[in-house]
């Protein structure tokens, strides 16, 4: 069997080291052929050591000039580019078949784009690319013959319960809705006088989940499962009506996808993304990934509730987006990128996260989203708005 190349964007992220974990299980199957990072240095050259990939790429220039350093006096044969540019150049490299697309946020945007531009078989860690292109990436899949597999725990489970033809329309496969599970985060039973005052710690404290602190926050405010609502619209073409979310605190069940005839079908594991990643790294075959199986003797209660809409306003403004179309889920999304940022940093109380973005996408009109250029615009206008509302907030200017 030809090993698969495989190109892992966001390599020294939480996605990123799973993925690694999965690879060097199966040397057999796959070769890495291209990592990437943003700054960490010294995590992303122990993994030139272990995986001696053909390119490196790290954004930060400064960065990249270290690593090159360290690459050259260990003797390493690997190649190290610097800057944003250089994501999309490794993604067309002919070698690599695969790509891991786990770049968190707005920047992984352009790397998977040039990946399904160049055919490639995409793993999709990074819903917010999805969100702010709406069709254009679907587009450029079906355009180049590319393949697009969602490594999203949730969705990851939807496309594992769907049959194969589900494109055709999930009305004509009998699919009656999605039901998509999420645990409701750190703050699902804390009084809502409280939120206000939690911390960047404790909203990145998850309860069943190893994550990145942005995912960490997103989770806490559920806004990650609105932002999931509107992938999964596009994933799976379908609408939000056929769509509902339910609180599953103990994220057992990933999703679920119930048929007209009264069956429902569940995918269940245990909250390790090393799952979905072995999954779609192998399919439609399946392999080991290292995962302990779930031990139903052990697994006790499974309860479910609904999302309480005074405590997560954020899914109310997803669906919004979702429904209204065009460029609303870019504004939701780059609004959100900024606003959690702020509590990150301090600027903000938790609450204000939601009101934040509900400001902004109050502000900015949506479009067609046509093509990249109005994206990236309108991207760049949200962005802009919600520091301008920061800047009001704090007393000073942008």
């Amino acid at each position: 069997m030809k090993r698969q190349g495989i190109a892992v964007l966001g390599s020294t992220g939480s996605i990123g080291l799973s993925t690694l974990d999965v690879l060097r299980r199966h040397p057999e199957r796959y070769r890495v052929v291209a990592l990437t990072a943003f700054s960490q240095v010294e995590r992303l050259f122990d993994q030139i050591r272990a995986f001696r990939p053909e390119v490196a790429v790290m954004v930060d220039p400064d960065a990249a000039a270290q690593l090159a350093e360290r690459v050259r006096g260990a003797g390493l044969a690997t190649t190290v580019l610097a800057g944003a540019e250089a994501l999309s150049e490794v993604v067309r490299l002919e070698e690599v078949d695969q790509v891991m697309a786990a770049i968190v946020g707005a920047a992984g945007l352009l790397p998977t784009l040039a990946a399904a531009e160049a055919g490639k078989r995409i793993l999709l860690a990074n819903k917010e690319a999805l969100v702010m292109s709406g069709n254009l990436l679907l587009e450029a899949t079906r355009r180049s013959g590319a393949r697009l597999l969602p490594i999203d725990s949730e969705h990851n489970a939807i496309f594992q319960c769907l049959p194969d033809h589900f494109e055709q329309g999930l009305e004509t496969v009998g699919v009656h809705q999605i039901l998509l599970t999420g645990s409701g985060g750190p703050f699902r039973t804390l009084p809502l006088e409280q939120l206000a005052h939690v911390t960047p710690d404790q909203a990145c404290a998850h309860p069943n989940w190893s994550m990145g602190r942005k995912i960490s926050v997103d989770s806490a405010t559920m806004m990650n499962k609105g932002l999931e609502l509107i992938e999964a619209c596009l994933l799976f073409r379908t609408t939000p009506d056929r769509i509902r979310i339910v609180v599953h605190p103990q994220s057992l069940i990933h999703s679920m996808v119930q048929y007209v005839d009264g069956s429902v079908l569940a995918q269940l594991g245990q909250p390790d993304m090393r799952t979905p990643i072995a999954h779609a790294l192998a399919w439609p075959e399946r392999m080991t990934a290292g995962v302990e199986p779930l031990d139903f003797y052990q697994v006790g209660n499974l309860d479910f509730e609904a999302p309480d809409p005074e405590r997560f306003p954020a899914l109310r403004l997803a669906e919004a987006a979702a429904r209204q179309g065009g460029t609303a889920p870019t504004v939701l999304n780059a609004a959100n990128e900024v606003a959690v940022q702020a509590f990150l940093d301090g600027r903000i109380p938790f609450t204000r996260i939601a009101e934040l973005v509900a400001a902004v996408m109050e502000a900015i009109e949506s479009v067609a989203a046509t093509d990249l250029e109005t994206i990236l615009n309108v991207d760049r206008q949200a962005r802009e708005a919600a520091r301008q509302q920061l800047a009001q907030q704090d007393g000073k200017p942008s």
